[in-house]
């Protein structure tokens, strides 16, 4: 049976129905945070933000806002760090809601399961809900009670219609005479070492977390794009959240690193905002895997640049879009500040000569993260699902893959996601009859890059 890698419905219901009750007689301390850290509910930025709240009922606020956004074991570990906590009359408030507001609906579900275990029934749902020839466009999570239920229709030959195109095409020696200059060094062979992390399978008893049908797809696109662009590929699947740690941490370490120009990690899996899910269900943070990386915990890469793409949702919710109106979409020029930046820079300067005069010599500092661009195939804070397609795989990976064979030759790593960007924004799900017809997605990238980043590609300036 299909399920959303959310939090599930009843339990978002019980939550919302309860939130007056909770916020007067919740207590949000130390231990309960912590027993939600330590169950991988909340990350330490969260939990921060929420002792940092001045008042009980702000602290219980913004608890209960989050908890929607971070699983299917959300409900359950708050319940149980309620009793954990002497406040096991919330939790029972809580499941006594939840479990009075689904009996009806009881019988009914387990006849739905019944017949999702049938293959005749199933085949006659998709005669209803779907066109046979198309394969259907789902959410990297996907959402139960909003899709009519057409796995049959999803597992098709993934050979049959392969979603790579064309080869990389080749950098010329006159574009990398004319723009090595401002770029990156981008001359070794290999270009350096690309991780490729892909949870497809999840545990069984995760009902929460179904396979992500087309994701061997995805992995398999990933892993050839970088090798033909002369990275050194490592693919590693189905993973663990510890066993994720320790694959980045290794891959992090690799001496190899130390005589490449850049690095690749991709993390393709179900996921909540700020994390993505190992195949037991729990969390890793994103923001832990930059770390890994950044120019302290990883110095054989300093300077050089680092490149991440996340294939994973940043919530549930599916983004139906809005019409577009006519006129004019020219938007005005916004005013700014400047600041006083020639005075500052003249005091640095003469600080500087007095240190060097008086014998000092300055050692070159780097910030603590830097030289990282990541892209994302969902906007982060909009709690939106990334598009999967069954049987070509996720939209933001076939964009990337196109995009990256095609345009990697003379335009640099910024402008194609950009370009990704722009043919996401303009595709739609199709899937007549089932929630996902004429969905959208919105992909975006961050970027701390601090040169262009060019790969010339099949370029090797050496030889």
């Amino acid at each position: 049976m299909l399920g959303g890698c959310g939090m599930k419905e009843q339990d978002k219901v019980a939550l919302k129905k309860n939130s007056v009750a909770l916020c007067k007689e919740l207590v949000v301390d130390e231990l309960l945070i912590q027993y939600l850290q330590a169950e991988d509910i909340l990350t330490e930025s969260m939990a921060e933000s929420i002792l940092a709240e001045t008042t009980s009922q702000k602290r219980s606020w913004r608890l209960l806002t989050l908890l929607p956004k971070r699983g299917p074991r959300a409900f359950s570990t708050f319940c149980t760090a309620l009793n954990e906590t002497e406040q096991g009359h919330l939790s029972n408030l809580l499941i006594r809601f939840r479990d009075r507001e689904n009996s009806p609906t009881q019988s009914e579900s387990e006849i739905s399961f019944t017949q999702d275990s049938s293959p005749a029934k199933k085949r006659k749902d998709q005669e209803r809900f779907t066109d046979p020839k198309l394969p259907l466009s789902t959410q990297e999570c996907e959402v139960p009670a909003k899709r009519a239920r057409t796995q049959e229709s999803m597992e098709m030959c993934l050979d049959a219609d392969s979603p790579l195109t064309t080869a990389v095409l080749p950098c010329t020696q006159e574009f990398y005479l004319s723009h090595c200059a401002q770029a990156y060094p981008m001359s070794s062979s290999p270009r350096g070492l690309a991780l490729v992390l892909s949870n497809v399978r999840f545990e069984p008893e995760l009902s929460e977390l179904d396979t992500r049908r087309g994701g061997e797809v995805d992995e398999e696109v990933l892993r050839r794009l970088f090798t033909e662009l002369d990275f050194t590929v490592s693919l590693q699947k189905d993973l663990t959240v510890q066993a994720m740690r320790a694959c980045i941490e290794q891959f992090a370490r690799q001496p190899e690193h130390a005589v490449s120009d850049c690095c690749v990690v991709c993390l393709l899996s179900h996921g909540v905002e700020g994390s993505i899910y190992g195949v037991d269900g729990k969390l890793l943070e994103l923001d832990w895997v930059f770390e890994s990386f950044d120019n302290a915990r990883c110095p054989l890469l300093q300077n050089k640049p680092k490149m991440f793409f996340i294939q994973a949702c940043r919530g549930e919710e599916m983004d139906c879009g809005v019409d577009q109106l006519d006129g004019d979409d020219a938007m005005q020029p916004t005013g700014c500040e400047q600041r006083d930046a020639g005075r500052e820079e003249n005091l640095d300067r003469q600080n500087i000569a007095s240190e060097e005069s008086e014998g000092k010599r300055l050692r070159v500092k780097l910030p603590q993260r830097s030289d990282m661009i990541c892209g994302f195939a969902t906007l982060k804070g909009f709690s939106t699902a990334a598009m999967r397609n069954t049987k070509k795989g996720s939209w933001f990976v076939q964009e990337l893959n196109t995009a990256m064979r095609q345009r990697a030759r003379d335009t640099h790593l910024s402008d194609i996601l950009v370009q990704v960007n722009s043919h996401i924004k303009e595709r739609e799900g199709h899937a007549p009859g089932s929630a996902h017809h004429r969905c959208k997605e919105m992909s975006e990238f961050t970027s701390s890059l601090c040169k262009d980043l060019y790969l010339f590609p099949k370029y090797c300036p050496n030889n």
